[in-house]
């Protein structure tokens, strides 16, 4: 099924083939009437699929409904959501995590994003098997200045609204 970016936005897709592999290292949505003082909002997500500038994913869509249209407090004055991935290796079925799929630019591509942003999420649910992945992105907040941090209690693609968003602390195990 092919999901549609939600109406209103403009997206920019920063994609990258190294060898025969292609790597997407970032996705920006922006709010077509935002105000260049809106707030930022970072998720870190898995590995993508095929979302890009012209369609979305199930995953991608899902999080721009969640800070753009559901009128949550948590996300009140957000005018651009820029989506990162532990993983930039692009892969919808049997995504196995190698070393190889982190992708050379990958890791400046997460703090750039974390920098930028006021708030961030982290889009991978209540678990993650990908431990380095996890305290790479955990030890990069860490060194930041404090943001408003959440968890999502499953991951997008499978999500629901319903406290699908939870605080979250890089205190917490």
């Amino acid at each position: 099924m092919i999901y549609e970016h939600i109406d209103g936005v403009k997206v920019t897709a920063q994609f990258a083939w190294e060898g025969d592999l292609r790597y997407r290292y970032q996705l920006e949505i922006v709010l077509n009437d935002a105000a260049h003082t809106g707030k930022t909002v970072c998720v870190v997500m898995q590995n993508p699929s095929y979302a890009g500038e012209d369609v979305a994913d199930k995953s991608v869509q899902f999080m721009e409904k969640v800070v753009f249209k559901k009128g949550l407090a948590e996300f009140e004055g957000v005018s651009r959501l820029i989506v990162v991935n532990q993983f930039a290796f692009i892969q919808t079925n049997s995504f196995q995590g190698l070393p190889h799929e982190i992708g050379s630019l990958n890791d400046a591509a997460i703090r750039a994003a974390l920098f930028e942003s006021d708030i961030v999420i982290l889009g991978w649910g209540s678990s993650n098997r990908f431990e380095q992945r996890k305290a790479f992105v955990l030890g990069l907040l860490g060194e930041m200045e404090p943001k408003a941090l959440y968890m999502t209690r499953m991951h997008p693609s499978r999500g629901r609204y319903d406290n699908f968003i939870q605080p979250y602390s890089i205190l917490e195990p």
